[in-house]
């Protein structure tokens, strides 16, 4: 399993990895520097979020573990583990189109809404460890 135990953890590739969802009650780290921004994660096994610089960056329902998220101008890449199907949301730039990549399987083109946030289901049960990329 690749819950992160630390909550928030920077990784060697300059990524950042956080989120727990085997936890029963919920726990948050705050003011978590990487790259010059701070972090903020909560997380337990209904909910993980995470905010970059007081803003939107991540959320799942039920609650994830996330290995290697790392963001560019160009999208976001990461991969995700959790104990059943989830609800991703991430925050990106308003109002663009991406394409959308899940387990090696290019799923399409998705839309942002004018607030920047995409949406989309992962299936994560019994699936294990999944990647995704979302490039514009």
């Amino acid at each position: 399993m690749a819950v992160v135990k630390e909550l928030i953890r920077s990784e060697k590739d300059g990524s950042i990895s956080f989120g727990n969802h085997v936890l029963a009650e919920k726990a948050k780290k705050e003011d978590f520097e990487h790259g010059g921004d701070l972090y903020k994660v909560k997380t337990f096994s209904t909910m993980t979020k995470l905010e970059k610089n007081g803003a939107f960056s991540y959320e799942s329902v039920p609650g994830t573990s996330v290995i290697g998220f790392h963001e560019t101008e160009d999208g976001v890449s990461f991969v995700v583990e959790g104990a059943g199907d989830a609800q991703i949301t991430v925050g990106l730039q308003d109002d663009t189109e991406y394409e959308v990549t899940i387990g090696g399987k290019n799923i399409g083109k998705m839309k942002t809404n004018l607030g920047g946030k995409l949406n989309l289901s992962v299936e994560l049960a019994d699936a294990g460890e999944v990647k995704v990329e979302i490039r514009k």
